[in-house]
């Protein structure tokens, strides 16, 4: 991992894994840092928290050098050691030298290029063990054993184990995985790494509960520094001792865990407001003065003069207010009465070869009904999801949507918006006809101003669920099938897309794993996979919900 810099290094910076100075990134005109220093210690456990679209992603992506022509930056940069990431979107095929799950675990130490050349070194020793080839033999076995390759084995099963992946699915093709099981072999890598950095984007995605305790544990006992955006509230209590915070540009560092920074900021902002409120008074004081003063005697007028000095320097130095967060609110449009079965899946079954994922799934739903399908990873819930938007083709039954019924997806990784348009060509402009509409339909989901004409690829993740929410409201859709629709928001989103949903007249069929959206969207009906069992919601199955 390099180190990028434009210009020396400060002192401060030396002794940190990762520091930065003066940092400032500009995207489509907005300021999302400006000009942020931190430094990060070699033993720091750090959370980056913000808002959906406050520039976390894109502050990450300079750190680790890889921000787009899309985004313009300055700053200075120090990065010591090995740098291990998780990003929130999986890389396609994985970064091994094969397709393999495997592969791409191991090619975080490199140990899948040395094994196939320890393989090939072994082969020529075969016919004659010259002197070159067995000191060529014996300096790529001394790499691997410094790499850790015999001692793969007991580490990946520990670490497969600790986040409930089945050691078997290591074998699989990382594109063949769910979004949960991928997710799991992504963690294995950057842990099974050992970098000196951690950086983890969302980390707890797909995960269950257990796997999440796991992985809490995990990071609070990593030797290394750490440094981690996450949503999970319970993580960033638990795994982290400094919390950086990202607001209208600017990065601000609280000491102690999630819940003391809460405390913290809160105590500060109301601080801030009391003695902002006793300037603005002092100053509203003085030029009532001065304004009295100015136009009578000579004496008077110099009286004025002076306070408009103290006006100038106090307004100079004036309390930074810091922003309270708004209340998010998000609005579906009155949806298209359909007829009173909207949706009927009958013996429905998907498999993959020789694997059965579903087998006889049988349900109805109804127009107004709210389904929650539960299950674990791995089970079939997205296969079901797409047979049910007409995506996939299923392997045996049918599903026959009822009279004037209009299905829209939601997509667990957003494969439904076009990456190289913008957000508002992404919207169906065959029912928003003007960009005015366009507009103030992604604004009321927190897509506004340049945000609005920025690629949809250098959208965050939460920025791109939002947009994603958006389509299927431009859609007019009277039937909502939606997969994972809140990886990646904020808590304060997460609970605003269950509400509107759970108020909303139309009809939704849900996979989420996220208690607090299940809870305020209000199921009717739950699904549970792999027992293929349908009926009414009972308050028990939200215990069931975060298992995966």
């Amino acid at each position: 991992m390099p180190a990028w810099s434009d210009g020396p290094f400060a002192p401060w910076s030396n002794s940190a894994v990762l520091s930065g100075e003066g940092i400032t990134i500009e995207l489509a005109g907005r300021t999302l840092v400006d000009d942020a220093s931190f430094a990060l210690a070699a033993t720091d456990k750090v959370g980056l928290v913000g808002r959906n679209g406050a520039g976390k992603s894109s502050l990450l992506a300079y750190l680790l050098g890889e921000a787009g022509g899309h985004l313009r930056c300055r700053g200075r940069l120090r990065v010591s050691g090995t740098v291990g990431y998780l990003p929130q979107m999986p890389v396609p095929r994985g970064l091994g030298r094969d397709p393999s799950a495997l592969a791409h675990v191991l090619s975080a130490r490199g140990l899948d290029v040395l094994d196939v050349e320890l393989h090939e070194a072994r082969r020529a020793l075969e016919p004659s063990a010259s002197e070159e080839a067995v000191a060529a033999f014996s300096l790529l076995e001394e790499r691997y054993r410094l790499a850790g390759g015999y001692e793969v084995e007991s580490i990946l099963g520990r670490l497969a184990d600790g986040l409930g992946l089945p050691q078997g699915l290591l074998l699989a093709d990382v594109d063949s995985l769910s979004g949960g099981q991928r997710r799991r072999v992504d963690l294995i890598r950057v842990l099974f790494g050992r970098p000196d950095l951690l950086i983890l984007d969302e980390p707890t995605n797909h995960l269950d509960r257990a796997a999440k305790l796991w992985l809490m544990d995990e990071l609070a006992a990593q030797k290394g520094a750490l440094l981690v955006v996450s949503h999970d509230l319970k993580l960033l209590d638990h795994a982290i001792s400094k919390v950086l915070q990202l607001s209208e540009g600017t990065l601000r560092e609280f000491k102690g865990s999630y819940s003391a920074f809460t405390f913290q900021l809160d105590a500060d902002i109301v601080r801030r407001e009391k003695r902002a409120a006793m300037e603005s008074a002092e100053i509203a004081r003085m030029r009532a003065h001065a304004d009295q003063w100015r136009h009578s005697t000579v004496a008077q007028a110099r009286k004025a003069k002076i306070l408009d000095r103290k006006v100038a320097r106090l307004e100079a130095t004036r309390t930074e207010v810091i922003k309270r967060e708004r209340k998010v609110a998000f609005k579906l449009p009155e949806p298209a009465r359909p007829g009173a079965v909207v949706l009927t899946a009958s013996h429905l079954a998907v498999a993959y070869g020789d694997h059965r994922v579903l087998d006889d799934v049988d349900f109805v739903v109804d127009r107004g009904d709210r389904v929650v399908v539960i299950g674990r990873n791995g089970v079939g819930k997205s296969s079901l999801l797409r047979c049910l938007a007409g995506l996939q083709v299923p392997s045996a039954g049918n599903v026959e949507l009822g009279h004037r019924v209009q299905p829209g997806y939601f997509a667990q990784e957003h494969e439904q918006i076009d990456l190289d348009a913008d957000a508002l060509a992404n919207l169906d402009d065959q029912v928003l006809v003007k960009e005015s509409d366009r507009r103030s339909l992604l604004g009321s989901f927190g897509l506004t101003g340049p945000t609005a004409t920025q690629r949809a690829g250098s959208l965050s993740g939460g920025e791109r669920a939002r947009l994603s929410l958006a389509m299927l409201a431009a859609g007019r859709a009277n039937v909502l099938i939606l997969d994972e629709p809140t990886n990646n928001l904020d808590p304060a989103s997460v609970v605003a897309i269950g509400a509107m949903l759970g108020s909303w007249k139309g009809t939704v069929v849900a996979v989420s794993h996220d208690a607090p959206f299940v809870e305020a969207l209000g199921p009717t009906h739950a699904l549970h996979l792999p027992e293929e069992r349908y009926g009414f919601w009972r308050h028990e199955d939200l215990d069931h919900v975060e298992v995966r």
